[in-house]
C-alpha cells in the first residue's frame, strides 16, 4: 500500500512498484487517517508511509495501523531526514526510512527486505538516529513551549497561553537549554527547527 498525498508521486511510485514482477501495489492513498480504513480492507504485506499527511501525520498512521495489527511492516519514504523525525518513526514501529530520491533498485530491494521480516536502515539514518538518541526527550509541557519559542512570544506571552506563572516558564526554558545543549532563545530555535523537533509550516 502506498501513503502519500502528492498525487503524481504516488502514481509513479505505483507504476514503479507495479513493473516488478513479485510486487504489486493493492490499494493508496493520500490521506493519513484513511491509511487505516484501508489497511483493514486491503491487508497489505507492506505499507509505504509518508511523513507530512493532511490530518494524521504519518508516524500517527504508522502507530494507529500497529496499534491493531503489531505485525504489519511500513516503510517511512519521505523528503524530511532530521534526527527527530527518524527517531519518532523508528519509534513508532517503520522498519525502514528512506529517502524518496532513493533508487527504484534499493526501493524494491528494501520493501522485499522488510517483507520477508528485516529492519533496513541506510548508514546514514542509523547515524542520524545516533545522534537523537544521546538527546533526552522533551515532555509535552517542554514541546508546548518550544513551539511558542519558535514562534517569538516572549515569556510573559508564553506564561499567559500555557496558564502558568513566568517563573514556571524561566524554568521550563532552563530545562530545554540544557536538553537541546544550547544557551538561549535563539540557539534553541535554531536547534529545534533544524533537527525537525518543531516544524515550521
Amino acid at each position: 500500500m502506498v501513503v502519500d498525498d502528492h498525487p503524481a508521486f504516488r502514481k509513479g511510485m505505483v507504476a514503479l512498484i507495479d513493473r516488478e514482477p513479485d510486487l504489486k501495489v493493492v490499494a493508496e492513498t493520500g490521506d493519513g487517517n484513511e491509511a487505516l480504513q484501508i489497511y483493514r480492507q486491503a491487508k497489505p504485506d507492506v505499507v509505504l508511509m509518508d511523513l507530512r499527511l493532511p490530518g494524521l501525520g504519518g508516524v500517527e498512521a504508522i502507530m494507529a495501523i500497529r496499534n491493531e495489527y503489531p505485525d504489519a511492516r511500513c516503510i517511512v519514504l519521505t523528503t524530511f531526514d532530521t534526527d527527530e523525525d527518524i527517531y519518532r518513526a523508528i519509534q513508532s514501529g517503520a522498519k525502514s526510512f528512506l529517502l524518496k530520491d532513493t533508487s527504484c533498485s534499493e526501493l524494491s530491494k528494501t520493501i522485499r527486505e522488510v517483507h520477508a521480516g528485516t529492519a533496513v536502515l541506510p548508514q546514514k539514518v542509523t547515524d542520524r538516529l545516533a545522534v537523537r538518541q544521546q538527546r533526552a526527550d522533551l515532555s509535552k509541557r517542554e514541546m508546548e513551549v518550544l513551539l511558542f519559542l519558535v514562534k517569538g512570544r516572549s515569556n510573559k506571552e508564553i506564561a499567559t497561553k500555557l496558564f502558568i506563572s513566568d517563573d514556571t516558564v524561566k524554568a521550563h526554558l532552563k530545562t530545554l537549554f540544557s536538553k537541546l545543549g544550547v544557551h538561549d532563545r535563539t540557539e534553541a530555535a535554531i536547534s529545534a527547527i533544524r533537527h525537525g523537533i518543531v516544524h515550521l509550516e
